[in-house]
C-alpha cells in the first residue's frame, strides 16, 4: 500500500510501497529485505575483495562468510525474542514468523562473531584479520541495510523541530497507540509533529566509520586495530542514537542497545589502551599477519596447498628409521664415550666441549 513518507522543514514527499511484487495476498517481496540483502552482499563482498591485504584466502573467507550470514539471522531474531518475550510468552509459533518484523542488529552482529570464531578454526582461517575484514564490511552493509527502515517507516525517534524531521501516517499512528506507553518510560511525543530520522542517523555514521576503517586499512599496526575500532565507533554512535528512539527494546528501565553500545566503547577502549601499553614496553607491535611468512605463503596460493599435500602423502622410506639402529651403532659397534672429544683431524687440536668458551 503506497503512503506518503514526508518531510515537511525541507519541502519533500515520498510516495512509498513497502512492497516490491505480491506473491499471495498474504506474501510478497519487500524493499526492506532487498535493501538489507543488499547490504549483507556488498559487506561480504568487501571483505572477500580486500582479503589479501590482512593475509586471507578469498575462497575460505567466503566459507566463513556463509556460516556467519546462518549464524546472524538467528542471533537476530533471538536477540530480540529475548527482549521482547512478553509478546512470544503466549505465542511461540510467532518467533519463527521473521516475516512479520523482528530483528536486532546487536544480535546479529554477536552471534556472526561467535559463528566467526568457530569457522575460522574449521577452515584453517586467522581469526583477527578475518574479524578487521568482516567487520569493517558490516559497517558498509549496515550503512545500506538501515534504508529498509526508510521503507518500511520505522527506527525512527522522538518529535524534533530539525528542518530534516519526517512525519507520515504509519509514524502518526504508532506514536497515537504508543503515546501512553512511552510517557511511562518519560519519553513524551506529539504523533502530530515531524520525529528525528534515526535510520539515516545510524546510516551515515555507519558510512563514515567505513571510510574510516578503509583508510586505516594500510594504517593498521596490529591485527584486530580495526575491529575494536569498529567496536567503539559503531558503539559510540548508536549510544546515541538509540537515546532518541521510540522504538527501543528494553529490561526494565534500561534500553538494552544503549546499555551494550556503551559497554562495547569501553571494552574497545580499554583493550586499545592494552595494547599499546604492551607494545610500549615490548618495543613494537608484532608483525601484521600479511606480513608473515605464512599470511605472504597464503595470498601467494601456496600455503594450504603445501599443507595439503604434506598431509596427503605417504610416509618416505626410511621414516621408519626411528626404531632401526642408526649407522654406526649396530651390535657390537664401538662407541666413544660423550665425554671425550672426537679425534682430531691431522693439523686440527680437538677441544672438549667445556674448553670451547661455548655455552652449550
Amino acid at each position: 500500500m503506497t503512503e506518503t513518507l514526508s518531510f515537511p522543514g525541507l519541502g519533500l514527499e515520498f510516495n512509498i510501497n513497502p512492497v516490491v511484487f505480491q506473491i499471495t495476498e498474504t506474501w510478497g517481496v519487500k524493499w526492506y529485505g532487498i535493501l538489507v540483502t543488499m547490504g549483507f552482499v556488498c559487506g561480504c563482498f568487501y571483505a572477500i575483495s580486500q582479503s589479501k591485504k590482512f593475509g586471507l584466502d578469498p575462497d575460505r573467507v567466503l566459507d566463513v562468510l556463509l556460516g556467519v550470514s546462518i549464524g546472524s539471522i538467528v542471533g537476530a531474531r533471538a536477540y530480540y525474542v529475548i527482549f521482547s518475550w512478553d509478546t512470544y510468552r503466549n505465542n511461540l509459533s510467532g518467533i519463527f514468523k521473521t516475516w512479520e518484523g523482528g530483528i536486532a542488529i546487536y544480535g546479529g552482529i554477536i552471534a556472526g562473531v561467535l559463528v566467526c570464531i568457530i569457522m575460522c578454526r574449521l577452515r584453517g582461517v586467522k581469526l583477527l584479520p578475518m574479524l578487521d575484514a568482516g567487520l569493517t564490511g558490516v559497517l558498509a552493509g549496515q550503512a545500506i541495510g538501515r534504508w529498509g527502515n526508510f521503507v518500511n517507516m520505522e527506527a525512527f525517534g522522538t518529535n524534533t523541530e530539525l528542518p530534516w524531521g519526517m512525519t507520515s501516517p504509519t509514524i502518526m499512528r504508532y506514536l497515537e497507540y504508543n503515546q501512553a506507553h512511552l510517557a511511562a518510560q518519560g519519553i513524551e511525543v506529539d504523533p502530530l509533529l515531524p520525529v528525528h530520522p534515526t535510520f539515516f542517523y545510524e546510516s551515515a555514521w555507519c558510512f563514515l566509520g567505513f571510510l574510516l576503517l578503509v583508510w586505516m586499512t594500510k594504517r593498521r599496526r596490529y591485527d584486530g586495530q580495526l575491529a575494536l575500532m569498529y567496536a567503539g565507533w559503531y558503539g559510540l554512535g548508536r549510544f546515541g542514537i538509540e537515546g532518541l528512539r521510540t522504538d527501543s527494546l528494553m529490561w526494565g528501565g534500561i534500553r538494552v542497545s544503549q546499555a551494550l553500545a556503551l559497554l562495547c566503547v569501553i571494552a574497545a577502549a580499554a583493550l586499545m589502551a592494552a595494547v599499546h601499553r604492551r607494545a610500549g614496553k615490548s618495543g613494537g607491535f608484532p608483525p601484521l599477519y600479511a606480513n608473515t611468512t605464512e599470511g605472504q605463503a597464503i595470498v601467494a596460493g601456496t600455503f594450504y596447498k603445501t599443507k595439503e599435500a604434506k598431509e596427503e602423502a605417504p610416509p618416505e622410506d626410511g621414516e621408519a628409521a626411528n626404531t632401526e639402529e642408526p649407522h654406526g651403532m649396530e651390535e657390537g659397534a664401538e662407541t666413544q664415550d660423550p665425554g671425550e672429544a672426537p679425534e682430531a683431524p691431522e693439523g686440527l687440536e680437538a677441544v672438549k666441549p667445556e674448553e670451547s668458551g661455548e655455552n652449550l
